[in-house]
């Protein structure tokens, strides 16, 4: 058995609740999760997690369990960086690992992450785009990019970006067809094109409807921003996506803007990455280089 393997799987099965997550963080099988847990259960000889078919929770053991897995783990990425730190002198080099959401990734990470490159190549990156919560420990992620509110956390440095703006839109061959909406209420009346990952209480939510979810009709949905915008392009209804992915076809008349004093309030946006007396030069220059690209405006 690998030992630490088997701790990292442990600890992303805690942090995720289920085996089916736990095997997503980790690039596994469900049936290969529930063997790493097997194996550690078998070595300490004592049950690390109460199952049943509805639901799972820790039991004393595991609970005490994970908090040394969590340290063991974190000592693992320490010694694993030593020749980074102690090295020739803060010479970037070695491997990254970043994540970050899919949408905000693929137009301002991934640029960002190309610069960063370019200025050390002695480094090199992965950047994994993925609309999930990491655990950066667990899962030995660098720096992650989190949009929304963050749970508190010791073990985790978290420094602002530029809030998340949310943008309403509409081709002008779409307007044309079926009208401009003059204020959010009216859109029941129009088809929107609706994200199917999104939590009922995110999305189309209006100050001027007292900050309820709408209830919105629609012939197209769809779990990528970027299949929503063209749609959006082709006129097959409304959208609401990140400004940072519309800004262009805004600029370019291509898409046009509603509803521009009354929008759903931005959502905070947070880099983080794991507290360190000693942080590696690798990390220290790209967390430099992301708060000088996406860090907030004075």
């Amino acid at each position: 058995m690998d030992l630490l393997r088997a701790m990292a799987v442990f600890v992303s099965v805690a942090d995720t609740g289920s085996f089916a997550a736990a095997a997503q963080a980790q690039r596994l099988s469900a049936v290969m999760v529930g063997k790493h847990v097997r194996q550690l259960e078998e070595r300490l000889g004592a049950r690390l997690l109460q199952r049943d078919t509805r639901k799972q929770r820790l039991t004393e053991v595991g609970a005490a369990f994970l908090a040394e897995a969590r340290q063991v783990l974190e000592q693992v990425r320490r010694a694993e960086t030593v020749s980074e730190r102690l090295g020739d002198g803060a010479r970037p080099r070695g491997h990254l690992r970043v994540s970050a959401p899919l949408t905000l990734g693929t137009v301002s990470i991934a640029p960002l992450v190309t610069a960063y490159l370019r200025a050390y190549p002695e480094v090199s990156v992965d950047l994994a785009l993925e609309d999930r919560m990491t655990d950066l420990i667990a899962e030995g992620i660098d720096a992650a990019i989190r949009i929304g509110p963050l749970a508190d956390s010791d073990r985790l440095v978290a420094r602002p970006l530029r809030p998340y703006r949310m943008m309403v839109c509409a081709a002008p061959s779409y307007l044309r067809e079926r009208g401009t909406p003059a204020s959010p209420a009216e859109l029941a009346g129009h088809s929107c094109l609706n994200h199917l990952l999104w939590h009922p209480n995110a999305g189309w939510r209006f100050a001027s409807l007292g900050g309820e979810a709408l209830q919105l009709n629609g012939r197209f949905a769809s779990n990528h921003g970027e299949a929503l915008r063209r749609a959006a392009l082709d006129g097959c209804g409304i959208v609401l996506q990140p400004e940072v992915l519309l800004a262009e076809d805004i600029a370019a008349g291509r898409l046009v803007p509603l509803f521009e004093n009354d929008l759903p309030p931005p959502r905070p946006v947070h880099l983080l990455y794991p507290r360190d007396r000693q942080p590696v030069p690798k990390l220290s220059r790209f967390v430099e280089l992301v708060m000088e690209t996406l860090g907030p405006r004075e």
